[in-house]
């Protein structure tokens, strides 16, 4: 059973009030993307890579691709309008009927071998496995006039990261069961439409997604600790 990484790259970064994506832009001597690939490439449980990416850039991943020489690179296909059609293209993508995916943003690029690893163990148990940390701060739940109607028990939160990992069967059941659902990840696909338990284990606080410009100051700190 092959184990394979979908890396989500077509996002547009305007968040970051840039005009280049985000995945594009570089940490040290290179761009975020690239250090995401990376961290798939090296390990070795990965056995194929799909980039999702900018459909305005993929000349550019694809040249990324060969500068770093790269091999686990399965295809290179051209993101949706949104983040869930961008992952079903990436999972569609997989013509085996078996196996495990893990499905990650590249622009989170220090997950660990750690974090990899265990997705993937966990796999052998769960059928569908969530990456977060512990919430340190208070929660609160507001209505639409901004008016506090709850704070939930903080030890019941929890700041979801990725990667995300699945059985393939059933992320694309997901995916195809939840085609006039909108959520913001593949985990709620499972969860809304009640396929199966998502297991979660632990993330870092490392594992940080690039969103907004003062998370480049945190990404280089970042970089410069684990160099």
């Amino acid at each position: 059973m092959k184990t394979y990484a979908v890396i989500l790259a077509s996002g547009t970064g305007k968040r970051t009030g840039l005009t280049t994506p985000k995945q594009f832009l570089k940490i040290g001597e290179k761009t975020i993307i690239e250090h995401t690939i990376n961290a798939f490439e090296q390990n070795e449980q990965i056995d194929e890579i799909i980039i999702v990416t900018n459909p305005d850039y993929i000349n550019l991943t694809k040249n990324l691709i060969k500068q770093n020489c790269f091999k686990k690179i399965k295809t290179i296909l051209p993101g949706g309008k949104t983040r869930q059609e961008s992952s079903y293209i990436g999972i569609c993508a997989i013509k085996e009927d078996d196996g495990k995916v893990l499905i990650h943003d590249a622009a989170r690029p220090f997950v660990s071998t750690r974090i990899i690893n265990e997705c993937i163990k966990a796999l052998d148990t769960y059928k569908a496995v969530n990456v977060a940390i512990e919430s340190t701060d208070t929660i609160l739940e507001v209505n639409d006039r901004n008016i506090i109607e709850g704070i939930p028990e903080r030890k019941y939160l929890k700041h979801a990261q990725t990667p995300q990992g699945f059985n393939l069967k059933l992320i694309k059941k997901a995916h195809e069961l939840a085609k006039n659902l909108n959520v913001t990840d593949d985990s709620s696909l499972v969860v809304k439409l009640k396929l199966a338990d998502v297991y979660v284990i632990s993330g870092e606080e490392s594992n940080i997604k690039i969103t907004h410009p003062t998370d480049f100051i945190i990404a280089d700190a970042i970089l410069k600790n684990t160099t």
